[in-house]
């Protein structure tokens, strides 16, 4: 069987040769070869289309794809064209900017997280349609994608907006006003073209600009500034265990590793109860360093009045846990 089989092979060889000799094609004296008659085949397949459809091969009228115009070759796998992008697509990374938030704010992820969704769904819904979509379309999707923005009560006053910033995260006003403030920052630092650029009504402009150095007191409808080297000094002299400048107030906490925890998990209560809270380094187990500030910019650090209070309310806190360390 096998000579046989090589005997075909070398009479259809020699018959291919013989008509491509006469200038035919082999397989039209019925010598063509295995791969001639795949050529072939598939020569005939381009000429005459795809086959009809069949039950389980769609078509154009089964919601199966078109073919392709005449002259664009067939390719499954486009490569995708950098300069046509998704209108959704944002450059704004959505884990980046809620961290930045937090730091900003002085707030853990999460708090953040319902600040910055909070912030922009209002902000969005004082903005007239067009603009909203400008925003909504910039940032990152899972800041407006679960609550409706018609939903929200439209609000041109800064009153008004950090009562409904509140509402949605359940924070006081002032407090909504450290997300509020965090979150337009965060996003101005990374696009600051469009935030500079959104027609804010005039009523909530303040919570966009940048305040001004000099101190002063905060509240619902008070900005906060940063304080002078001379407030913050002031401050100090009512902070005998702290240290800094008007870049920001820290102070060390030394402690046996066991009583040291306690007076984390109270610093991280403090955090729960009030909205913000300390930024906390742990060189090793018995040593804790607190850190107060406001930041404004990856750049821009400062202290304001509400991070002079928060000083305080950590003493407190320390205090606190050290009473009833004393007392068991």
């Amino acid at each position: 069987m096998r000579k046989q089989m090589e005997g075909d092979n070398q009479r259809r060889r020699a018959l291919a040769r013989q008509a491509r000799g006469r200038g035919l094609q082999p397989s039209e004296t019925g010598a063509s070869l295995s791969a001639s008659k795949q050529l072939t085949s598939l020569e005939q397949g381009r000429r005459n289309g795809p086959p009809p459809a069949g039950r389980r091969k769609p078509d154009t009228t089964r919601g199966g794809p078109a073919p392709p115009p005449a002259g664009i070759p067939d390719n499954p796998r486009p490569m995708a064209d950098p300069a046509v992008a998704s209108p959704a697509a944002t450059a704004i990374g959505y884990r980046e900017l809620v961290d930045d938030v937090g730091r900003r704010a002085g707030v853990d992820f999460r708090t953040a997280k319902v600040g910055a969704e909070a912030t922009v769904l209002v902000l969005a819904r004082a903005l007239d349609e067009a603009e909203r979509r400008r925003l909504l379309d910039a940032v990152p999707m899972s800041l407006h994608d679960v609550t409706p923005v018609d939903g929200i009560e439209s609000h041109a006053d800064v009153p008004g907006f950090l009562a409904e910033v509140g509402r949605i995260s359940g924070r006081t006003p002032e407090q909504a006003r450290y997300q509020a403030e965090a979150t337009l920052a965060a996003l101005a630092d990374r696009d600051g073209d469009l935030i500079e650029s959104l027609h804010v009504p005039d009523g909530l402009r303040e919570l966009l600009a940048p305040p001004e150095p000099g101190g002063g007191l905060v509240g619902a409808t008070a900005t906060t500034p940063p304080l002078s080297e001379a407030e913050v000094r002031e401050a100090l002299a009512d902070l005998p265990y702290w240290s800094g400048d008007a870049n920001g107030l820290s102070r060390t906490v030394v402690l046996p590793s066991d009583n040291l925890d306690r007076v984390l998990d109270r610093l991280d209560l403090l955090k729960q109860q009030t909205g913000r809270g300390p930024r906390i380094a742990r060189p090793d187990a018995t040593t804790a360093l607190v850190t107060v500030a406001t930041v404004r910019s990856r750049q821009d650090r400062s202290v304001t009045a509400p991070d002079v209070d928060l000083a305080h309310a950590v003493d407190d806190a320390i205090d606190e846990v050290g009473a009833g360390m004393n007392s068991g």
